[in-house]
């Protein structure tokens, strides 16, 4: 058993340290968390036109003549892959494959046209024709990762547009214009690729608990309340399972906005197939498996030191050691439907971010100097009233 560090100095003089050191107490052999861890086009079959996804009907659509086609039911059930077994591969691919053009090409068969698909883009429109068309089998090529799984569109541009103007009704100092008119944007409808972590962690930590108490100092007119600290050594362990800690995989997107569309209704993840990408946008992911464990494993040590100093208690923690060993560890690899807009105010761009599945809006936006400034000159008016009436009294 690895040695108990030696109780810290108190902050002040004054704090005093109550009782030796203590040593965290064993695992149970079983708990909640053990328990927890245990290109291609799409015609319509009625008239031959285009089909599009549609969330309403959560089906690829028609819309011209209505006809929605049924999602095909062959595909694999959505399942945790070993994180261990794919790093591995992630270590050896890296070890073999070098640069290569990442520049891709597909036939149009309404016109056609060679549509080139640059970097991570997997599904687009053919710029020629306009026609739904999917580079086939990207997602299941196996120098990628296959998609597991696929939360569909459930709220269409109409509703984004609708959510968009809620969005400004809400923003404070958003200049005038904007505020009035509303903001124009046109959306367009992309799969995001994330990563989804799953990690069982048993955890054994040391730490100090900080118990504020006040005394006083001084005598006469010196005489005044001070406050300290009195900390008392503390130790423990636990284990804590956590299920699907999200990271977004596509590389040059806003981390904070991405977290800020959270909680994603990951309960209804479908099974992965083609026909979900018809009429939108996908991406591929750019960020690799070992990176986008190495941010969900940060977040999960932040939640993890918030946890031990909750068990800690008290007024303050000083949290002195904490030990975690790692096991369960899966990930799936999943497409979240996003719309994506922009609009330009005074020769500057400011991006746009709506989760397709719930609605909620997220992006950049101008803010109002003048609004500002008027709030500041009326609570300085305001102070400046409140001073002049105590002093008449």
């Amino acid at each position: 058993m690895a040695a108990v560090p030696p109780p810290p100095e108190p902050l002040e003089d004054a704090d005093e340290v109550v009782g030796p050191p203590i040593t965290p107490p064993p695992l149970p052999a079983e708990d909640d968390a053990t328990r927890k861890a245990a290109g291609r086009t799409f015609p319509c079959q009625a008239c031959g036109a285009d089909l599009a996804f549609d969330p309403a009907a959560q089906a690829p659509k028609c819309p011209y003549c209505g006809h929605v086609a049924a999602v095909g039911g062959s595909a694999r059930p959505v399942s945790e892959n070993s994180l261990e077994a794919a790093l591995d591969k992630a270590a050896e691919r890296r070890a073999e494959v070098g640069k290569h053009d990442d520049l891709h090409e597909v036939r149009c068969s309404g016109c056609g046209a060679n549509v080139q698909f640059v970097g991570a883009l997997t599904a687009q429109r053919c710029p020629y024709c306009s026609q739904p068309i999917a580079r086939e089998g990207v997602h299941d090529a196996t120098q990628r990762l296959p998609v597991d799984g696929v939360v569909p569109f459930r709220i269409d541009g109409a509703r984004a547009g609708a959510e968009l103007q809620r969005w400004v009704a809400s923003r404070w100092f958003l200049p005038g214009p904007l505020k009035r008119d509303g903001i124009s944007a046109a959306f367009q409808g992309v799969y995001l690729p994330f990563f989804t972590f799953d990690a069982l962690t048993a955890n054994r930590y040391t730490g100090m608990r900080g118990e504020h108490y006040w005394v006083t100092v001084g005598s006469g007119k010196n005489r005044t309340r001070v406050r300290r600290t009195r900390w008392w050594p503390a130790a423990g362990s636990f284990r804590r399972f956590f299920d699907d800690q999200l990271e977004c995989a596509g590389a040059g997107l806003p981390d904070a906005r991405m977290r800020e569309l959270e909680p994603w209704p990951l309960a209804q993840v479908q099974p992965w197939r083609p026909e979900y990408l018809a009429g939108f946008l996908a991406r591929t992911y750019e960020r690799p498996l070992p990176d986008c464990f190495k941010s969900a494993k940060k977040q999960i040590e932040a939640e993890l030191d918030a946890d031990v100093r909750r068990r800690i208690g008290g007024d303050e923690q000083r949290v002195l050691s904490l030990s975690t060993d790692w096991s369960a560890l899966t990930y799936k690899h999943l497409l979240l439907p996003v719309f994506l807009a922009s609009y330009r105010w005074r020769e500057k761009d400011y991006r746009l971010v709506v989760n397709a599945a719930t609605g909620e809006v997220q992006g950049e936006r101008p803010w109002s100097v003048g609004r500002i400034a008027a709030l500041i000159v009326l609570v300085l008016a305001a102070a400046a009233g409140v001073v002049f009436v105590l002093q008449r009294r």
